[in-house]
């Protein structure tokens, strides 16, 4: 275990002591500060988990259950702390008018290349059993006719699904088993767990799900073929829904790639090194870290991450299983929105990548951040010259504030480096620091053509120079406008320059 400090807004001074296994990461322990109570002291995983797990486990046994079925309470717990499985927030939290459910990460059921089909379907059994005894306990309190036993009150097909059951990360799940994202054989595969969540979740139930066959996944379909024959006898339990998960706390804590089973969109994570996904892809091929590397250099990218076609694809193969699937975004309903008008800001990641560059531009200096999202796109911009006047540096950063905020509310990289590329005014001169320009005609030239080869992959060559700007890098005079009398106003004003 180890303790660290934490809060849930980074801009805050307020932070929180958070308690959690020393293998979780950071994200994780900010996500568990999010799911805790907005006020108290420090947060512990094991007291936070401890009241729904003891909530599940003083719940009365299922009629099917025999007795010396084991506590559901330490299993519970097993499955969170390997991260494999957590409640979703309204189990968590105890909410009321919430949906119960679990969300199950995939990758963590990949063993030696193997999908564990086994501890998956057990993992399945005893979250669907946990939702059905907690549905069997309160549903008198909803209806208003409290038992006079403990025994759970018969279950009815209009009461509607105990809960729901949603699965994550399945991009790394698939490249955990050596299968690209965007290929046949990983949507035969992903459409086979997907089928045999709800053949589970469904066993017993008024609509059943019948065995299947996937060549591609062998294992599945025994195990398919085993519980449907073990389950047949069945009968009166409530329905359990399935589906992948939405963007989430959960996800969060559960320490996943990529949620639902959207793709992973870039090879290295938040921290600059390769993700595990991407190690695995690797290793599948034969190829180590140095070796892919070799291959990028020389032009010859190794791996490529799946785009939004690829996404489209996976959500059409999986759909016809699933009760829940998140939205898949539109691209030309998106543009639309954009085009229309932007309303919606798009919030800033916990973690940002990006980065810092030094340069001179004409002998004046300036210090360039970024920040991306986690899909690589540029979210925010910093542009400080630090020793320019303090107007300059206030105007500078006004500017960089103004460009982020427009970024964030979706407007186009590409409309800010058309407007602002070959910007002509002092200081303007020779680049240092950077090789993407060798002379920029001002300090905004060079930071949005450096915009634009970083995150739009086009390279602008530099503005042919100008004779007047070089004189730009020595000081400047104050304006000496000329006068035609005492009543006109000044005209043709212009900068006298010291050559």
């Amino acid at each position: 275990m180890r303790t660290l400090q934490t809060s849930t807004d980074p801009d805050s001074t307020a932070l929180r002591a958070v308690t959690l296994p020393s293998v979780w990461s950071d994200d994780a322990a900010q996500a568990l500060t999010q799911l805790s109570p907005a006020e108290g002291g420090p947060v512990r995983l094991a007291s936070e988990a401890a009241r729904w797990v003891e909530l599940i486990d003083s719940t009365p046994r299922l009629p099917h259950d025999t007795q010396d079925t084991p506590s559901v309470g330490r299993s519970l717990s097993c499955l969170l702390l390997m991260q494999q499985m957590a409640p979703n927030t309204a189990l968590w939290r105890n909410e009321p008018d919430g949906q119960p459910g679990f969300i199950i990460r995939l990758s963590g059921f990949v063993q030696d290349g193997l999908f564990a089909t086994e501890h998956f379907a057990a993992c399945l059994k005893l979250a669907c059993d946990s939702l059905r005894r907690l549905e069997a306990a309160r549903r008198p309190y909803r209806s208003g006719d409290l038992p006079l036993f403990d025994e759970p009150a018969p279950f009815s097909n209009s009461d509607g699904p105990a809960g729901l059951i949603l699965l994550t990360d399945l991009d790394a799940c698939l490249a955990a088993l050596g299968l690209d994202y965007d290929s046949d054989n990983g949507r035969h595969v992903a459409t086979a767990i997907s089928r045999f969540t709800r053949l589970v979740a469904r066993a017993g139930t008024a609509l059943p799900e019948a065995a299947f066959s996937c060549p591609q996944a062998p294992n599945i379909e025994q195990a398919a073929i085993a519980i449907s024959a073990a389950t047949q006898s069945l009968t009166g339990l409530a329905m359990i829904e399935t589906g992948f998960s939405s963007p989430g706390t959960v996800d969060a804590l559960l320490d996943v790639e990529a949620c639902g089973l959207g793709p992973i969109f870039s090879l290295v994570n938040g921290r600059g090194g390769l993700r595990t996904s991407t190690l695995n892809r690797l290793a599948h091929k034969g190829l180590s870290p140095e070796a892919a590397l070799a291959l990028a250099l020389e032009g010859q990218p190794p791996l490529q991450p799946a785009g939004a076609e690829a996404h489209a694809r996976m959500h059409e193969a999986v759909l016809p299983f699933c009760d829940h699937l998140p939205a898949l975004p539109e691209p030309e309903t998106d543009d639309l929105k954009e085009r229309l008008g932007r309303g919606v800001r798009r919030p800033l990641p916990m973690r940002q990548g990006g980065f810092s560059q030094r340069t001179s531009i004409g002998g004046h200096r300036l210090f360039m951040r970024t920040g991306e999202y986690e899909d690589g796109t540029l979210a925010s911009l910093s542009l400080a010259p630090p020793r320019e006047s303090p107007m300059a540096r206030g105007l500078m950063d006004c500017f960089s504030q103004a460009v982020s905020i427009g970024l964030q509310f979706g407007v186009p990289l590409d409309v800010f480096v058309e407007q602002f590329a070959y910007s002509r005014f002092g200081a303007c001169g020779t680049v240092e620091g950077d090789d993407v320009a060798s002379y920029a005609t001002s300090m905004l030239d060079y930071a949005f053509r450096a915009l634009s080869d970083a995150y739009l992959g086009q390279r602008l060559p530099d503005a042919p120079a100008d004779s007047s700007e070089k004189q730009l890098e020595a000081p400047m005079l104050p304006f000496d406008p000329e006068q035609d009398g005492p009543s006109s106003r000044p005209r043709n004003r212009r900068l006298r320059l010291v050559g």
